[in-house]
Formats: structure tokens, C-alpha cells, sequence
């Protein structure tokens, strides 16, 4: 595994209940500025494997990124099962419920070795 996926792994669990993050903002903790649809990739291929909180993840524009009915549905119905206000058009307040950390917690990127 690829240390940017490693980092990314790490940062995307640290995400705390009731906060979001962008792919952007991922991608940028995790050493790739530009890296914003790798970490979607990374979404779509891990997050089960791994457990993430995927649905804490949204795009740029502070909205859910997901387009099918049902993931948005449900995507927005964990976001407020967790306290994170949504609109009917998918936009969360960023600067409400945007998490930026000052600092990360020491990533332990072992965690996250595949067998």
C-alpha cells in the first residue's frame, strides 16, 4: 500500500462523529494537494474493508458529492443521525461542521498494512 493511501486511511478515521472533512482537505493531510479524486477512489475501494466513516467525507462546495438517490439518501441520513445539519440539496455549513484540525493525532500508518 502506497503511503499516500496510508495517510489518507488514518486522517478519513480520524474524523470525529458529527464533523466533516473535504476530499480536498484529505488529500492535502495526507501529502497530495491535488489528490482529491484519489481519495474518492480510495472511498469507493476501502471504506468497507476498513470501516471508515466515508460518510463523513464531502466535497469542496461543502455538499454531498454522491449523485444516485440512494447513496445521497443515506449519506445524508447518517451526516443527521450524527448531528450535521443538511439542506434538501445536500450543503453542510463548513464552517459549522467542517473538522480542521490544528494538528492530527500520530498517525500509526501500520495500522493500515494490507495482508
Amino acid at each position: 500500500m502506497r503511503a499516500f493511501t496510508q495517510r489518507a486511511l488514518a486522517i478519513i478515521s480520524y474524523i470525529p462523529e458529527g464533523r466533516v472533512m473535504t476530499y480536498g482537505q484529505i488529500a492535502a493531510l495526507a501529502g497530495s494537494p491535488r489528490g482529491a479524486r484519489q481519495i474518492v477512489r480510495i472511498l469507493h475501494s476501502m471504506s468497507k474493508k476498513y470501516k471508515l466513516p466515508w460518510h463523513r467525507v464531502i466535497n469542496g462546495k461543502g455538499k454531498i458529492g454522491l449523485q444516485d438517490d440512494v447513496s445521497f439518501t443515506l449519506q445524508k441520513m447518517h451526516l443527521e443521525a450524527e448531528g450535521v445539519q443538511v439542506s434538501e440539496e445536500g450543503a453542510i455549513d463548513l464552517v459549522r461542521f467542517q473538522y480542521a484540525p490544528a494538528r492530527l493525532p500520530e498517525l500509526r500508518f501500520e495500522d493500515w498494512e494490507m495482508d
